[in-house]
Protein backbone atom coordinates (compact mmCIF):
# COMPACT_ATOMS: atom_id res chain seq x y z
CA UNK A 1 0.00 0.00 0.00
CA UNK A 2 2.73 2.17 1.21
CA UNK A 3 4.40 2.08 -2.27
CA UNK A 4 1.42 2.44 -4.29
CA UNK A 5 0.65 5.51 -2.57
CA UNK A 6 4.33 6.59 -3.14
CA UNK A 7 4.39 5.88 -6.92
CA UNK A 8 0.92 7.47 -7.00
CA UNK A 9 3.01 11.09 -5.20
CA UNK A 10 5.53 10.88 -8.06
CA UNK A 11 3.24 10.56 -11.08
CA UNK A 12 1.09 13.52 -9.19
CA UNK A 13 4.17 15.41 -8.44
CA UNK A 14 5.48 15.24 -11.68
CA UNK A 15 2.50 15.91 -13.47
CA UNK A 16 1.69 18.77 -11.56
CA UNK A 17 5.60 20.41 -12.24
CA UNK A 18 4.76 20.15 -16.12
CA UNK A 19 1.43 21.67 -15.85
CA UNK A 20 2.99 24.44 -13.46
CA UNK A 21 5.89 24.77 -16.09
CA UNK A 22 3.33 24.60 -18.92
CA UNK A 23 1.36 27.46 -17.02
CA UNK A 24 3.87 29.71 -16.33
CA UNK A 25 5.07 29.38 -20.01
CA UNK A 26 1.36 30.66 -21.03
CA UNK A 27 0.39 33.05 -18.14
CA UNK A 28 3.68 34.03 -16.70
CA UNK A 29 4.46 38.10 -16.04
CA UNK A 30 7.98 39.43 -16.47
CA UNK A 31 8.95 41.94 -13.47
CA UNK A 32 8.61 44.50 -12.34
CA UNK A 33 5.45 44.75 -13.96
CA UNK A 34 3.43 41.99 -11.62
CA UNK A 35 -0.28 42.93 -11.87
CA UNK A 36 -0.87 40.80 -9.15
CA UNK A 37 1.63 43.09 -6.55
CA UNK A 38 -0.23 46.19 -5.12
CA UNK A 39 0.64 48.46 -1.94
CA UNK A 40 -1.43 47.09 1.01
CA UNK A 41 -3.62 50.29 1.54
CA UNK A 42 -5.19 49.25 -2.02
CA UNK A 43 -6.42 46.50 -0.08
CA UNK A 44 -10.15 45.65 1.34
CA UNK A 45 -10.75 45.75 4.96
CA UNK A 46 -11.55 41.75 4.35
CA UNK A 47 -10.08 39.37 2.15
CA UNK A 48 -10.35 35.54 1.91
CA UNK A 49 -7.97 32.76 0.37
CA UNK A 50 -7.07 29.51 0.54
CA UNK A 51 -3.61 29.54 1.84
CA UNK A 52 -2.25 32.97 3.43
CA UNK A 53 1.48 33.21 3.53
CA UNK A 54 3.07 35.66 5.66
CA UNK A 55 5.99 37.26 4.55
CA UNK A 56 7.27 37.20 0.54
CA UNK A 57 11.08 36.60 1.23
CA UNK A 58 13.21 34.12 -0.52
CA UNK A 59 11.07 31.18 0.97
CA UNK A 60 7.37 32.56 0.03
CA UNK A 61 7.86 33.74 -3.18
CA UNK A 62 8.42 30.36 -4.71
CA UNK A 63 6.18 28.92 -1.84
CA UNK A 64 3.44 31.05 -3.22
CA UNK A 65 4.42 30.72 -6.76
CA UNK A 66 3.80 26.77 -6.54
CA UNK A 67 0.53 27.10 -4.64
CA UNK A 68 -0.80 29.35 -6.60
CA UNK A 69 -1.15 26.83 -9.76
CA UNK A 70 -3.79 25.04 -7.94
CA UNK A 71 -5.30 27.61 -5.03
CA UNK A 72 -5.75 31.17 -4.02
CA UNK A 73 -2.89 32.58 -2.65
CA UNK A 74 -2.56 36.05 -0.60
CA UNK A 75 1.21 37.28 0.28
CA UNK A 76 1.53 39.70 2.71
CA UNK A 77 5.04 41.43 2.66
CA UNK A 78 6.29 43.76 5.29
CA UNK A 79 8.68 45.35 3.05
CA UNK A 80 8.07 47.03 -0.38
CA UNK A 81 9.12 45.91 -4.02
CA UNK A 82 13.11 45.31 -5.12
CA UNK A 83 12.82 46.27 -8.36
CA UNK A 84 13.65 50.20 -9.78
CA UNK A 85 15.83 50.48 -6.61
CA UNK A 86 19.58 50.74 -7.98
CA UNK A 87 20.73 50.07 -4.44
CA UNK A 88 19.13 46.42 -4.42
CA UNK A 89 19.47 46.04 -8.27
CA UNK A 90 23.50 46.89 -9.00
CA UNK A 91 26.16 44.58 -8.08
CA UNK A 92 28.13 47.48 -7.31
CA UNK A 93 25.34 49.39 -4.82
CA UNK A 94 25.43 45.85 -2.64
CA UNK A 95 27.20 47.59 0.30
CA UNK A 96 25.00 50.67 0.39
CA UNK A 97 22.09 48.70 0.27
CA UNK A 98 22.60 47.04 3.35
CA UNK A 99 24.01 50.31 4.88
CA UNK A 100 20.93 51.88 4.45
CA UNK A 101 18.88 52.95 8.09
CA UNK A 102 16.20 55.00 6.22
CA UNK A 103 13.10 54.33 7.69
CA UNK A 104 11.72 52.23 4.46
CA UNK A 105 14.73 51.06 3.78
CA UNK A 106 15.14 47.16 2.28
CA UNK A 107 17.97 46.52 4.99
CA UNK A 108 16.26 46.54 8.94
CA UNK A 109 19.52 47.52 11.02
CA UNK A 110 19.78 45.39 14.23
CA UNK A 111 22.42 44.48 16.94
CA UNK A 112 22.41 41.32 18.40
CA UNK A 113 23.25 40.76 22.26
CA UNK A 114 26.32 39.43 21.21
CA UNK A 115 27.77 42.84 20.05
CA UNK A 116 27.69 42.49 16.25
CA UNK A 117 26.01 44.38 13.64
CA UNK A 118 23.43 42.84 11.59
CA UNK A 119 20.94 43.87 9.17
CA UNK A 120 17.17 41.79 8.38
CA UNK A 121 15.87 42.20 5.08
CA UNK A 122 12.12 43.66 4.85
CA UNK A 123 11.56 43.59 0.93
CA UNK A 124 10.08 41.36 -1.80
CA UNK A 125 12.71 38.89 -2.51
CA UNK A 126 13.71 39.20 1.09
CA UNK A 127 17.60 38.59 1.59
CA UNK A 128 17.90 37.94 -1.88
CA UNK A 129 17.49 41.24 -2.13
CA UNK A 130 20.42 42.19 -0.41
CA UNK A 131 22.66 39.58 -0.18
CA UNK A 132 26.49 38.83 -1.84
CA UNK A 133 24.40 36.97 -4.53
CA UNK A 134 26.83 33.27 -3.82
CA UNK A 135 24.05 30.67 -5.47
CA UNK A 136 25.31 26.98 -4.67
CA UNK A 137 23.46 24.25 -3.16
CA UNK A 138 23.48 21.91 0.13
CA UNK A 139 25.69 18.84 0.43
CA UNK A 140 24.38 15.14 0.04
CA UNK A 141 24.74 14.92 3.33
CA UNK A 142 22.30 17.68 4.54
CA UNK A 143 19.67 16.94 2.24
CA UNK A 144 19.34 13.01 3.65
CA UNK A 145 19.66 14.25 6.95
CA UNK A 146 16.91 16.75 6.58
CA UNK A 147 14.81 13.86 4.96
CA UNK A 148 13.93 15.14 1.74
CA UNK A 149 13.09 13.26 -2.09
CA UNK A 150 16.67 14.09 -3.47
CA UNK A 151 15.24 13.57 -7.03
CA UNK A 152 12.39 16.08 -5.90
CA UNK A 153 15.18 18.60 -4.53
CA UNK A 154 17.13 18.53 -7.40
CA UNK A 155 14.07 19.32 -9.51
CA UNK A 156 13.09 22.09 -7.02
CA UNK A 157 16.80 23.39 -7.75
CA UNK A 158 16.56 23.18 -11.14
CA UNK A 159 12.88 25.54 -11.04
CA UNK A 160 14.88 28.27 -9.53
CA UNK A 161 17.87 28.18 -11.29
CA UNK A 162 15.83 28.51 -14.58
CA UNK A 163 14.96 32.20 -13.10
CA UNK A 164 18.07 33.46 -10.83
CA UNK A 165 21.00 31.87 -11.06
CA UNK A 166 24.04 32.24 -13.70
CA UNK A 167 27.48 30.95 -14.32
CA UNK A 168 29.75 34.33 -13.05
CA UNK A 169 32.47 35.93 -15.03
CA UNK A 170 35.73 34.88 -13.56
CA UNK A 171 38.02 38.11 -13.63
CA UNK A 172 41.15 38.73 -11.91
CA UNK A 173 40.80 39.17 -8.01
CA UNK A 174 38.82 36.11 -7.43
CA UNK A 175 41.14 34.39 -10.18
CA UNK A 176 43.78 35.25 -7.78
CA UNK A 177 42.16 33.87 -4.80
CA UNK A 178 40.86 30.50 -6.50
CA UNK A 179 44.39 29.57 -7.62
CA UNK A 180 46.37 30.80 -3.89
CA UNK A 181 42.95 28.27 -2.76
CA UNK A 182 44.49 25.72 -5.32
CA UNK A 183 48.05 26.53 -4.43
CA UNK A 184 48.14 26.30 -0.41
CA UNK A 185 46.04 22.92 -0.80
CA UNK A 186 42.47 22.90 -0.73
CA UNK A 187 42.15 20.21 -3.48
CA UNK A 188 40.22 19.29 -5.64
CA UNK A 189 39.37 21.97 -8.00
CA UNK A 190 36.13 21.56 -8.93
CA UNK A 191 35.22 23.90 -11.51
CA UNK A 192 31.79 25.74 -11.93
CA UNK A 193 29.41 23.81 -10.21
CA UNK A 194 26.42 24.37 -7.66
CA UNK A 195 27.03 20.73 -6.12
CA UNK A 196 28.93 21.08 -2.59
CA UNK A 197 32.00 19.29 -2.50
CA UNK A 198 35.37 19.56 -0.59
CA UNK A 199 38.53 21.27 -2.61
CA UNK A 200 37.91 24.69 -4.08
CA UNK A 201 35.12 25.22 -6.29
CA UNK A 202 33.71 28.42 -8.69
CA UNK A 203 29.38 28.83 -7.57
CA UNK A 204 26.56 30.36 -9.28
CA UNK A 205 25.69 34.08 -8.84
CA UNK A 206 22.11 35.57 -8.95
CA UNK A 207 23.93 38.52 -10.54
CA UNK A 208 24.03 38.26 -14.15
CA UNK A 209 26.60 38.97 -16.70
CA UNK A 210 25.40 42.93 -16.32
CA UNK A 211 25.91 43.07 -12.99
CA UNK A 212 22.18 42.84 -12.67
CA UNK A 213 20.40 41.06 -9.17
CA UNK A 214 17.69 38.34 -9.86
CA UNK A 215 15.93 37.86 -6.47
CA UNK A 216 13.85 35.30 -5.19
CA UNK A 217 10.66 37.93 -6.54
CA UNK A 218 11.72 36.74 -10.18
CA UNK A 219 10.16 33.68 -9.20
CA UNK A 220 6.65 34.80 -8.82
CA UNK A 221 7.04 35.23 -12.61
CA UNK A 222 6.20 31.36 -12.28
CA UNK A 223 2.93 32.68 -10.44
CA UNK A 224 -0.94 32.02 -12.18
CA UNK A 225 -1.75 36.02 -12.09
CA UNK A 226 -5.52 35.30 -11.52
CA UNK A 227 -4.81 32.58 -8.25
CA UNK A 228 -2.28 35.03 -6.06
CA UNK A 229 -2.38 38.77 -4.16
CA UNK A 230 1.05 40.23 -3.07
CA UNK A 231 0.47 43.42 -0.70
CA UNK A 232 3.32 45.29 0.00
CA UNK A 233 4.14 46.85 2.95
CA UNK A 234 1.43 44.74 4.74
CA UNK A 235 3.17 44.05 8.51
CA UNK A 236 1.22 41.21 10.40
CA UNK A 237 0.53 41.47 13.63
CA UNK A 238 -0.81 38.14 14.78
CA UNK A 239 -2.24 35.03 14.04
CA UNK A 240 -6.08 34.35 14.73
CA UNK A 241 -6.42 31.05 16.78
CA UNK A 242 -9.66 29.10 17.36
CA UNK A 243 -10.70 29.55 21.29
CA UNK A 244 -11.86 25.51 21.62
CA UNK A 245 -12.72 25.71 25.29
CA UNK A 246 -12.02 22.04 25.06
CA UNK A 247 -8.61 20.59 26.72
CA UNK A 248 -8.70 17.36 24.05
CA UNK A 249 -9.16 19.76 21.30
CA UNK A 250 -6.48 22.09 19.39
CA UNK A 251 -6.18 25.33 18.21
CA UNK A 252 -6.91 25.80 15.02
CA UNK A 253 -5.42 28.84 12.87
CA UNK A 254 -8.00 30.68 10.92
CA UNK A 255 -6.44 34.07 9.71
CA UNK A 256 -4.47 36.74 10.61
CA UNK A 257 -4.38 40.52 11.50
CA UNK A 258 -2.11 42.79 9.41
CA UNK A 259 -1.07 47.08 9.03
CA UNK A 260 -0.82 48.63 5.84
CA UNK A 261 1.52 51.61 5.93
CA UNK A 262 -1.21 54.45 6.58
CA UNK A 263 -1.85 52.33 9.95
CA UNK A 264 -4.74 50.76 9.24
CA UNK A 265 -5.63 47.16 10.09
CA UNK A 266 -7.12 44.62 7.89
CA UNK A 267 -8.26 40.80 8.38
CA UNK A 268 -7.72 38.10 6.21
CA UNK A 269 -9.64 34.91 6.78
CA UNK A 270 -8.74 31.37 5.19
CA UNK A 271 -11.41 30.25 3.46
CA UNK A 272 -13.61 27.07 4.69
CA UNK A 273 -11.90 24.02 3.29
CA UNK A 274 -10.73 22.09 5.50
CA UNK A 275 -7.55 22.04 3.11
CA UNK A 276 -6.75 25.77 3.54
CA UNK A 277 -3.39 26.70 5.47
CA UNK A 278 -1.50 30.04 6.98
CA UNK A 279 2.24 29.68 6.13
CA UNK A 280 5.00 31.51 8.38
CA UNK A 281 7.76 32.24 5.78
CA UNK A 282 8.94 35.55 7.65
CA UNK A 283 12.05 34.17 7.89
CA UNK A 284 14.68 33.00 10.78
CA UNK A 285 14.20 36.37 13.13
CA UNK A 286 10.26 36.88 11.73
CA UNK A 287 9.03 33.49 12.18
CA UNK A 288 9.79 32.73 15.66
CA UNK A 289 8.85 36.54 16.73
CA UNK A 290 5.68 36.52 14.95
CA UNK A 291 4.42 32.84 16.65
CA UNK A 292 5.42 34.65 20.09
CA UNK A 293 3.11 37.72 19.12
CA UNK A 294 0.17 34.95 18.28
CA UNK A 295 0.47 33.10 21.74
CA UNK A 296 2.52 30.28 20.32
CA UNK A 297 6.34 30.71 22.75
CA UNK A 298 7.85 30.31 26.67
CA UNK A 299 4.29 31.04 28.36
CA UNK A 300 6.55 32.86 31.12
CA UNK A 301 8.12 35.05 28.67
CA UNK A 302 4.65 35.74 26.85
CA UNK A 303 3.29 36.32 30.02
CA UNK A 304 5.61 38.94 30.38
CA UNK A 305 4.71 40.56 27.58
CA UNK A 306 0.97 40.44 28.49
CA UNK A 307 0.15 38.23 25.58
CA UNK A 308 -2.28 35.57 25.94
CA UNK A 309 -0.85 31.87 25.99
CA UNK A 310 -2.14 29.84 23.13
CA UNK A 311 0.34 26.94 23.41
CA UNK A 312 3.23 26.58 25.69
CA UNK A 313 5.84 26.25 23.64
CA UNK A 314 9.64 26.70 25.24
CA UNK A 315 11.16 26.09 21.95
CA UNK A 316 10.05 28.84 19.87
CA UNK A 317 13.43 31.47 19.45
CA UNK A 318 15.71 28.46 20.80
CA UNK A 319 18.38 26.92 18.43
CA UNK A 320 19.02 30.16 16.94
CA UNK A 321 22.58 30.66 14.98
CA UNK A 322 24.90 32.92 12.84
CA UNK A 323 27.54 30.83 11.24
CA UNK A 324 30.73 33.52 12.20
CA UNK A 325 32.40 35.39 10.27
CA UNK A 326 35.88 36.61 10.29
CA UNK A 327 38.32 38.07 7.50
CA UNK A 328 41.21 39.84 6.53
CA UNK A 329 41.28 43.31 4.47
CA UNK A 330 43.56 43.27 1.82
CA UNK A 331 44.50 47.39 -0.18
CA UNK A 332 45.73 46.33 -3.63
CA UNK A 333 48.17 47.99 -5.56
CA UNK A 334 46.09 47.36 -8.27
CA UNK A 335 42.75 48.61 -9.55
CA UNK A 336 40.33 45.00 -9.22
CA UNK A 337 36.68 44.70 -10.29
CA UNK A 338 33.97 44.55 -8.34
CA UNK A 339 33.23 41.23 -7.69
CA UNK A 340 31.42 39.60 -4.71
CA UNK A 341 30.95 36.07 -3.64
CA UNK A 342 32.58 33.70 -6.79
CA UNK A 343 34.59 31.45 -5.54
CA UNK A 344 34.58 29.01 -2.38
CA UNK A 345 37.13 26.95 -0.75
CA UNK A 346 35.54 24.06 0.97
CA UNK A 347 38.19 22.49 3.74
CA UNK A 348 38.19 19.55 5.09
CA UNK A 349 38.36 21.05 8.50
CA UNK A 350 34.43 22.20 7.60
CA UNK A 351 35.77 26.27 7.74
CA UNK A 352 34.61 27.91 4.18
CA UNK A 353 37.12 30.19 2.72
CA UNK A 354 35.08 33.43 0.00
CA UNK A 355 36.02 36.70 -1.42
CA UNK A 356 34.87 40.13 -2.58
CA UNK A 357 36.47 42.22 -3.97
CA UNK A 358 36.06 46.59 -5.64
CA UNK A 359 33.69 48.00 -3.26
CA UNK A 360 36.07 50.92 -2.63
CA UNK A 361 35.74 49.93 1.35
CA UNK A 362 37.53 52.79 2.88
CA UNK A 363 34.68 55.64 2.57
CA UNK A 364 32.03 53.12 2.73
CA UNK A 365 33.13 51.47 5.55
CA UNK A 366 34.04 54.35 7.84
CA UNK A 367 30.47 55.90 7.32
CA UNK A 368 28.83 52.81 7.38
CA UNK A 369 30.11 51.89 11.73
CA UNK A 370 29.78 55.82 12.63
CA UNK A 371 26.01 55.14 11.47
CA UNK A 372 26.19 51.90 13.03
CA UNK A 373 27.32 52.82 16.48
CA UNK A 374 25.10 55.88 16.11
CA UNK A 375 22.21 53.37 15.95
CA UNK A 376 23.54 51.32 18.90
CA UNK A 377 23.37 54.69 21.20
CA UNK A 378 19.76 55.11 19.98
CA UNK A 379 18.92 51.15 20.52
CA UNK A 380 20.26 50.58 23.87
CA UNK A 381 21.18 53.70 25.11
CA UNK A 382 24.20 51.98 26.65
CA UNK A 383 28.03 53.38 25.26
CA UNK A 384 30.03 50.93 22.50
CA UNK A 385 32.78 48.31 23.94
CA UNK A 386 34.78 50.64 21.82
CA UNK A 387 35.34 54.09 22.87
CA UNK A 388 35.09 57.08 20.97
CA UNK A 389 39.03 57.68 21.09
CA UNK A 390 38.84 54.09 19.47
CA UNK A 391 36.67 54.71 16.49
CA UNK A 392 38.28 57.70 15.48
CA UNK A 393 41.73 55.88 16.20
CA UNK A 394 40.10 53.21 13.40
CA UNK A 395 38.92 55.88 11.21
CA UNK A 396 42.57 57.04 11.02
CA UNK A 397 44.22 53.62 10.51
CA UNK A 398 41.53 52.76 7.70
CA UNK A 399 42.17 56.30 6.17
CA UNK A 400 45.94 55.89 6.55
CA UNK A 401 46.13 52.80 4.47
CA UNK A 402 43.38 53.24 2.13
CA UNK A 403 41.84 55.95 0.14
CA UNK A 404 38.75 56.99 -1.73
CA UNK A 405 39.97 55.71 -4.63
CA UNK A 406 42.44 53.45 -3.70
CA UNK A 407 40.35 49.73 -4.27
CA UNK A 408 40.88 46.21 -2.66
CA UNK A 409 39.20 43.40 -1.60
CA UNK A 410 38.51 40.56 1.53
CA UNK A 411 39.00 37.02 1.92
CA UNK A 412 37.08 35.83 4.46
CA UNK A 413 36.28 32.45 6.23
CA UNK A 414 33.03 31.26 7.52
CA UNK A 415 32.65 27.92 9.74
CA UNK A 416 30.06 25.29 9.02
CA UNK A 417 27.11 25.01 11.43
CA UNK A 418 27.50 26.16 13.70
CA UNK A 419 27.61 23.99 17.24
CA UNK A 420 26.72 27.14 19.01
CA UNK A 421 23.46 28.23 19.44
CA UNK A 422 22.19 31.12 21.07
CA UNK A 423 18.01 32.12 21.46
CA UNK A 424 15.51 35.24 20.15
CA UNK A 425 13.21 36.84 22.92
CA UNK A 426 10.61 39.49 21.82
CA UNK A 427 11.68 43.57 23.01
CA UNK A 428 8.76 44.77 22.45
CA UNK A 429 5.11 43.52 21.19
CA UNK A 430 5.46 45.93 18.45
CA UNK A 431 5.59 43.77 14.99
CA UNK A 432 7.84 46.64 13.52
CA UNK A 433 10.25 46.36 15.89
CA UNK A 434 13.29 43.69 16.02
CA UNK A 435 13.16 41.01 18.62
CA UNK A 436 16.74 40.70 20.77
CA UNK A 437 18.77 37.90 20.11
CA UNK A 438 21.85 36.82 21.00
CA UNK A 439 23.58 33.72 18.75
CA UNK A 440 26.68 33.19 21.18
CA UNK A 441 29.38 33.21 19.02
CA UNK A 442 31.79 30.68 19.53
CA UNK A 443 30.77 29.57 22.61
CA UNK A 444 31.83 25.66 21.74
CA UNK A 445 35.34 25.52 21.25
CA UNK A 446 34.81 23.33 18.61
CA UNK A 447 33.75 26.22 16.02
CA UNK A 448 36.52 28.68 17.24
CA UNK A 449 39.08 25.97 16.44
CA UNK A 450 37.35 25.91 12.87
CA UNK A 451 37.76 29.42 12.90
CA UNK A 452 41.24 29.61 13.46
CA UNK A 453 41.92 26.82 11.01
CA UNK A 454 39.97 28.87 8.18
CA UNK A 455 42.00 32.75 9.38
CA UNK A 456 45.36 30.06 8.99
CA UNK A 457 44.34 29.34 5.31
CA UNK A 458 43.63 33.07 4.29
CA UNK A 459 46.98 33.84 5.52
CA UNK A 460 48.27 31.29 3.32
CA UNK A 461 46.19 32.58 0.26
CA UNK A 462 47.33 36.03 0.92
CA UNK A 463 51.14 35.01 1.00
CA UNK A 464 50.64 32.62 -2.30
CA UNK A 465 52.68 33.25 -4.97
CA UNK A 466 49.26 33.46 -7.51
CA UNK A 467 47.78 35.81 -5.17
CA UNK A 468 51.41 38.18 -4.77
CA UNK A 469 50.21 40.82 -7.47
CA UNK A 470 47.23 41.96 -5.45
CA UNK A 471 49.77 42.04 -1.90
CA UNK A 472 51.65 45.99 -0.70
CA UNK A 473 55.22 44.18 -0.90
CA UNK A 474 55.61 46.49 2.20
CA UNK A 475 52.63 45.73 4.12
CA UNK A 476 53.11 42.27 5.83
CA UNK A 477 50.08 40.04 6.90
CA UNK A 478 50.29 41.12 10.42
CA UNK A 479 49.90 44.63 9.73
CA UNK A 480 46.30 43.26 7.60
CA UNK A 481 45.92 41.81 11.29
CA UNK A 482 46.66 45.02 12.78
CA UNK A 483 43.99 47.22 10.50
CA UNK A 484 41.47 44.79 11.54
CA UNK A 485 41.91 44.68 15.27
CA UNK A 486 41.99 49.32 14.83
CA UNK A 487 38.89 48.83 12.89
CA UNK A 488 35.32 49.60 14.32
CA UNK A 489 33.81 45.79 12.86
CA UNK A 490 31.82 45.52 15.88
CA UNK A 491 31.09 46.44 19.47
CA UNK A 492 32.90 43.99 21.44
CA UNK A 493 35.88 44.57 23.14
CA UNK A 494 39.20 44.51 22.01
CA UNK A 495 42.04 42.56 23.95
CA UNK A 496 45.44 42.66 24.48
CA UNK A 497 46.81 39.56 22.75
CA UNK A 498 43.88 39.84 19.89
CA UNK A 499 46.12 41.41 17.19
CA UNK A 500 48.80 38.75 18.20
CA UNK A 501 46.21 34.99 18.95
CA UNK A 502 44.15 33.76 16.26
CA UNK A 503 41.76 32.27 18.61
CA UNK A 504 40.98 35.91 20.68
CA UNK A 505 41.45 37.50 17.22
CA UNK A 506 38.11 35.41 15.91
CA UNK A 507 36.14 35.95 18.88
CA UNK A 508 37.02 39.80 19.18
CA UNK A 509 36.40 40.65 15.51
CA UNK A 510 33.34 37.99 14.42
CA UNK A 511 30.87 39.86 11.92
CA UNK A 512 28.21 37.84 10.62
CA UNK A 513 27.56 36.84 7.14
CA UNK A 514 23.68 36.95 7.55
CA UNK A 515 23.33 32.99 7.60
CA UNK A 516 20.99 33.31 10.77
CA UNK A 517 18.91 30.38 10.90
CA UNK A 518 16.97 28.86 13.75
CA UNK A 519 14.04 29.19 16.08
CA UNK A 520 11.37 27.26 14.76
CA UNK A 521 13.47 23.88 13.96
CA UNK A 522 11.83 21.00 13.07
CA UNK A 523 11.42 18.37 15.76
CA UNK A 524 10.89 21.17 18.13
CA UNK A 525 8.23 23.55 16.86
CA UNK A 526 7.43 22.26 13.83
CA UNK A 527 6.88 18.87 12.38
CA UNK A 528 8.85 16.74 9.58
CA UNK A 529 5.63 18.61 7.35
CA UNK A 530 6.51 21.84 8.59
CA UNK A 531 3.39 21.93 10.71
CA UNK A 532 2.97 23.62 13.90
CA UNK A 533 3.30 21.58 16.83
CA UNK A 534 0.46 22.05 19.09
CA UNK A 535 -2.34 23.72 16.71
CA UNK A 536 -3.81 23.07 13.08
CA UNK A 537 -4.06 24.91 9.80
CA UNK A 538 -0.59 26.44 10.48
CA UNK A 539 3.05 25.93 8.93
CA UNK A 540 6.65 27.72 9.13
CA UNK A 541 8.60 27.39 5.69
CA UNK A 542 11.76 29.05 5.67
CA UNK A 543 15.29 29.26 7.10
CA UNK A 544 14.10 29.47 10.83
CA UNK A 545 13.57 25.79 10.44
CA UNK A 546 17.00 24.91 9.81
CA UNK A 547 19.01 23.08 12.53
CA UNK A 548 22.32 24.31 10.25
CA UNK A 549 22.95 26.26 7.57
CA UNK A 550 23.34 24.67 4.23
CA UNK A 551 26.26 24.44 2.11
CA UNK A 552 28.68 27.14 2.12
CA UNK A 553 25.43 29.96 1.56
CA UNK A 554 21.75 28.68 2.20
CA UNK A 555 19.54 31.17 -0.14
CA UNK A 556 19.69 28.05 -3.26
CA UNK A 557 18.12 25.66 -0.39
CA UNK A 558 15.78 28.30 1.03
CA UNK A 559 14.25 29.15 -2.29
CA UNK A 560 14.26 25.17 -2.80
CA UNK A 561 12.57 24.52 -0.18
CA UNK A 562 9.63 26.88 -0.82
CA UNK A 563 9.71 25.30 -4.16
CA UNK A 564 9.56 21.88 -3.00
CA UNK A 565 7.17 22.26 -0.30
CA UNK A 566 5.08 23.91 -2.06
CA UNK A 567 4.44 20.95 -4.52
CA UNK A 568 4.07 18.62 -1.53
CA UNK A 569 0.98 20.50 -0.33
CA UNK A 570 -0.75 21.14 -3.75
CA UNK A 571 -0.26 17.15 -4.02
CA UNK A 572 -1.82 16.86 -0.26
CA UNK A 573 -4.61 19.34 -1.33
CA UNK A 574 -5.22 17.35 -4.66
CA UNK A 575 -5.00 13.88 -2.55
CA UNK A 576 -6.50 14.41 1.23
CA UNK A 577 -9.87 12.48 1.58
CA UNK A 578 -9.32 9.86 -1.28
CA UNK A 579 -7.27 7.48 0.99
Amino acid sequence: MYMDLRSSWELIVIALAGFSMFRSFCHSEKAPYYTFVHEATSAPHVLYYDYIVVGGGTSGCPLAATLSQGARVLVLERGGSPYGNPKIMNRANFADSLSDTSPNSPSQQFISDDGVYNARARVLGGGSALNAGFYTHASVDYVRKAGWNPEFVDESYAWVENKVAFEPPMLQWQSAVRDGLIEVGVLPYNGFTYDHVHGTKVGGSIFDKNGHRHTAADLLEYAEPRNISVYLHATVHKILFTETGKPWSRPRAYGVVFEDSSGLKHWAYLGRSSKNEIIISAGALGSPQLLMLSGIGPANHLQAHGISVVVDQPMVGQGMADNPMNLLFIPSPLPVEVSLIQVVGITRFDSYIETASGLSFANSWVHRFIRKYELHLNETGQPSAMTAEAMYRAIETLNSLVTETLQGGVILEKIIGPVSTGELKLRTTNPHDNPSVKFNYFKEPEDLNRCVQGMRTIIEVVNSRAFSKFRHKDMPVQALIDLMVNLPVNLRPRHFSTAISLEQFCTDTVMTIWHYHGGCQVRKVVDSDYKVLGVDKLRVIDGSTFIDSPGTNPQATVMMIGRYMGRRILYERLTQGRK
